[in-house]
């Protein structure tokens, strides 16, 4: 089990760098609809080489797995549109509240309801702690504007753990955790490839700067995503998610001050509820 915990240790800091590199590619080549799929398009295929290496070049199938690849791979792309977009109303740490409080609630209670994955007095007082700290660091007057996109970044990342869940405890057959990362790639490439060749035409030609963003971000939240997969075939979706988005808040709080940005007396409160919440969710079972 605490190898486990480590496993997704390691995905919440690399979850915490890759809002970094979202939130630069988004002031470096603009929040238009041709800078997402341009976007997703270059960063699955970064993702897809470095998951093909780590698989080894082996790409499992059967047609449950195609089947979530392709569910995974849309919702993929519509949070992309989501983030690039709220990026243009928010900065990095206040953007990762919404990100994470939909990616740890939708899972939390999908796995109790439908997984009976149970309550416990630690995941009670996490999911407490957690959502204050998310309340704490909201402030009046910063939805304004885009909260369409906030919803939306919201309820897709909630989206992509419930996806997750949902295919590792299926009783179908199905490819390794790998083969199903893999496939999620090719079908986002795919996806957003062919949507790009209808925007070619007066497409702004990307910086180096800007390529490298999406390099970036396509390798580690791909690489991040298939670590969770792993560790989510043993730990329960209502333990997990909570950890990732209190440990997520946590990382990019902490990137945010070391950027310069100051984070604001609220956020270092939210850190400090999340990192005690974190606390209980592990040592409560």
């Amino acid at each position: 089990m605490p190898l486990y915990y480590g496993i997704i240790t390691l995905a919440v800091v690399m979850f915490g760098v890759q809002f970094f590199f979202n939130e630069r590619f988004q002031k470096e080549y603009g929040s238009s609809v041709r800078g997402t799929f341009l976007f997703n398009f270059c960063s699955s295929v970064a993702g897809l080489l470095c998951l093909l290496i780590i698989n080894r070049f082996a790409v499992g199938f059967t047609s449950f797995t195609l089947l979530m690849a392709t569910l995974a791979a849309i919702n993929s792309l519509l949070y992309t549109f989501c983030a690039i977009k709220a990026f243009a109303h928010i900065n990095l740490s206040v953007f990762s509240i919404f990100a994470m409080l939909g990616g740890m609630l939708l899972p939390f209670v999908f796995g109790i309801l439908f997984y009976h994955e149970g309550w416990s007095l630690g995941k009670g007082l996490c999911i407490l702690l957690i959502v204050a700290a998310l309340t704490i660091t909201v402030k009046r007057g910063e939805k304004k504007g885009g909260f369409i996109y906030y919803a939306g970044v919201f309820t897709l990342n909630g989206m992509s753990g419930v996806i997750s869940k949902v295919f590792t405890a299926a009783p179908y057959e199905k490819a390794n955790s790998a083969s199903y990362s893999i496939w999620i790639a090719i079908i986002g490439t795919a996806l957003s490839g062919v949507v790009l060749l209808f925007m070619l035409k007066g497409m702004k030609r990307p910086s180096l700067k800007a390529l490298g963003f999406t390099l970036g971000y396509g390798s580690i939240n791909k690489v991040a995503n298939f670590l969770l997969l792993l560790a989510l075939a043993v730990l329960p979706a209502s333990v997990q998610y909570p950890f990732v988005t209190g440990g997520t808040m946590i990382v990019s709080c902490l990137i945010s001050a070391l950027r310069g940005e100051r984070p604001s007396w609220r956020e270092w409160v939210s850190v400090a509820l999340s990192f005690v919440g974190i606390l209980f969710l592990v040592f409560l079972p």
